[in-house]
């Protein structure tokens, strides 16, 4: 079973940006759905943005469409989430969650593999 970790996690003004990344070990990395879900406290796990095993189709939350970007490097075995004009109500832990699957995955219980997240705080 392949195991996701994520980095790019921290602490950002509001308005500001962000780059979260995701690596996969222990499996082929191009043929995994791969999605980001966000946490925070006292609030259940959602929904952020999904990507499909070749990066061809995408789906976001409606809360993130347009400053939110996910995407893949199939060559690189890597996933990034570019968050840009962030606020206040993004800070969460951010979670990179993936599935042997060739399309797009949006539901957490679609996903098998997820790593221990990545902490973002979004300052006023």
């Amino acid at each position: 079973q392949v195991q996701p970790a994520e980095s790019g996690g921290g602490l950002v003004q509001a308005g500001g940006s962000l780059r979260l990344s995701c690596i996969l070990s222990g499996g082929t990395f191009s043929r995994y759905a791969l999605a980001w879900f966000r946490q925070a406290p006292g609030m259940e796990r959602q929904f952020v943005a999904a990507i499909s095993s070749s990066g061809g189709s995408t789906s976001y939350a409606a809360f993130v469409k347009g400053r939110f970007t996910i995407s893949r490097d199939n060559v690189k075995n890597m996933m990034y989430l570019q968050m840009n004009s962030v606020k206040p109500e993004d800070t969460a832990v951010y979670f990179c969650a993936a599935r042997n699957f060739p399309g797009v995955k949006t539901e957490s219980s679609d996903f098998d593999s997820w790593g221990q997240g990545t902490q973002v705080t979004v300052s006023l």
